[in-house]
């Protein structure tokens, strides 16, 4: 029987070999300007990320969680701090709200607290901040005398733009360094965990899956 150390060595030189052989067939690739070459080369440098990223030993889904979740924390924290010193008029709840009333247009109260997950006392607490600030305005809703319809005005939509291009310029900045796959893969998986967390936060609302037709919180620019 292999011991758990001699196993785990094993374990780790076959990986290896599969890296090296990776890279062995991205530099063949190099060399040949046929597409097969070019995609073999992509796959092989995808490949290698993924082996950097995970590391020699598997990783759970419950070690996977507890790093990403504290990833995601950090990430939210310095994305804050950003924000901050770059004095954007809109902070995140605002430029959600803006971006669902500037993408989808005028919108219900009720709608706009379903559209991003909240209740409706914290979606009226943020949107007469934005009324008042003249971002947002109400008019009358034909269907219901006594509502309103909410809708982002030429400020609102000057502010959420605003704050989207220099957002994307940072990004830009960080990301320019990047290999192309590696940011590739980055947004793929990013996305993907999105999608999932919409999902699953439709169903835990008891509402199943997002409407077919409408766009997802989160595929809007916030």
């Amino acid at each position: 029987m292999i011991g758990t150390e001699s196993r785990r060595g094993h374990e780790g030189a076959v990986r290896t070999d599969a890296v090296e052989a990776d890279a062995v067939r991205a530099e063949d690739a190099r060399t040949d300007d046929a597409p097969s070459a070019k995609a073999t080369y992509a796959a092989a440098a995808t490949t290698t990320a993924i082996a950097e990223i995970v590391g020699a030993e598997a990783v759970s889904a419950e070690a996977a969680a507890s790093g990403l979740g504290a990833e995601m924390v950090r990430l939210m924290r310095l994305f804050a701090a950003w924000t901050q010193r770059a004095g954007f008029e809109c902070g995140a709840a605002d430029r959600v709200l803006l971006a669902r009333l500037v993408t989808c247009g005028r919108r219900r109260a009720t709608d706009l607290a379903a559209d991003v997950f909240l209740d409706l006392s914290t979606v009226s607490r943020q949107v007469r901040s934005l009324v008042d600030r003249g971002l947002v305005e109400r008019h009358p809703d034909p269907e219901d005398r006594r509502g309103s319809l909410l809708s982002a005005t030429e400020a609102g939509r000057a502010a959420y733009q605003s704050a989207v291009r220099r957002r994307e310029a940072e990004l830009t900045r960080l990301l320019e360094p990047w290999p192309t796959e590696d940011r590739t893969l980055l947004t793929r998986l990013l996305k993907r965990l999105n999608d999932d967390l919409v999902d699953s936060t439709y169903t835990s609302l008891g509402t199943g899956q997002h409407p077919v037709g409408e766009a997802r919180q989160g595929d809007l620019h916030a």
